[in-house]
């Protein structure tokens, strides 16, 4: 009773109560929206891990049956020669044996790689259980980054699996801070976050890298696919959002650390930024260009 004699009027502090639970309600729904979404999300990276690893199995099991012939007639043609001493047919046997050690390790090298493979699926996999997540925006993390990266830099440098990021920034994010406040800056940088989700693969590796800036880790893409997602994804923002992006690209190359990488693709994004902002550039590995000089969209 002290809190009516305190405070307010009763029918004026019930209504306060009202808007308060209202308030609350809002809020835990919107948590549960975001938990949905995310578990959706995840289901959805789960599925394709699924699908990766399935297509591992059947190609190592391809080419173990291709393999598992070609031994068996080998051994045939051993099993029929011990009985004939002739010159002529081991030197034919001898030349298959040959011809059989050049699959062989061919079968080795598909095998490893398909052992690599796997164990990225998988590391993708225990990203669903670890603290991997931006709190605010619900993809991932820096942590998660520094991983995609280094499972593709491992893959990159072994068998030349090229793969490309591309950073976007927002552009003059500050003047939305001051002039809206920072609950409409975080709002807009979950809208962004969700339609950059909506926009990349189901392999691509999106994270939230800063305060407004977004990576996308694109596997198996070249510089050029690269540019012509990011210059996808600039037009759909400016379409249906309030805000413009500008965005850096750049592609592995000989000898990169993530980090040689990620400073090209800033580099990129900072020559964007100095050309004007709203737009795309790459780096060539000798320098920043503008994309449209060498993509068409």
């Amino acid at each position: 009773m002290e809190f009516w004699n305190l405070s307010l009027p009763a029918p004026l502090a019930l209504a306060v109560v009202a808007t308060l639970g209202y308030l609350m309600g809002r809020r835990t729904r919107s948590a549960d929206h975001d938990l949905v979404a995310r578990s959706r999300r995840e289901l959805r990276r789960a599925k394709s891990v699924a699908r990766e690893l399935e297509k591992i199995a059947g190609m190592v099991r391809r080419n173990l049956a291709r393999h598992h012939t070609s031994l068996s007639r080998f051994k045939q043609r051993v099993g029929q020669l011990s009985h004939q001493q002739q010159d002529a047919a081991w030197k034919d046997l001898c030349r298959e044996a040959s011809e059989i050690l050049t699959p062989t390790l061919r079968l080795a090298t598909q095998i490893a790689n398909a052992y690599d493979q796997i164990r990225q699926q998988t590391n993708h996999l225990m990203t669903f259980t670890e603290i991997r997540t931006d709190p605010l925006t619900g993809i991932s993390n820096r942590r998660a980054l520094d991983d995609a990266m280094a499972s593709q830099l491992a893959m990159f440098n072994r068998y030349d699996t090229r793969f490309s990021v591309a950073i976007f920034d927002i552009d003059h994010f500050k003047r939305v801070n001051d002039e809206q406040g920072h609950l409409q800056g975080d709002q807009m940088l979950q809208r962004l976050a969700r339609l950059l989700d909506e926009s990349v693969r189901e392999t691509d590796v999106l994270v939230r890298y800063g305060g407004e800036e977004f990576v996308v880790v694109m596997p198996q893409t070249s510089i050029e696919g690269a540019c012509v997602f990011a210059e996808r994804l600039r037009g759909k923002v400016e379409r249906e959002m309030e805000i413009t992006v500008s965005g850096g690209v750049a592609e592995a190359l000989d000898g990169d650390t993530a980090e040689s990488l990620m400073s090209r693709a800033d580099t990129a994004l900072y020559s964007a930024k100095g050309a004007g902002r709203n737009t795309i550039h790459r780096h060539t590995g000798d320098h920043a260009e503008p994309m449209l000089e060498v993509a068409s969209v």
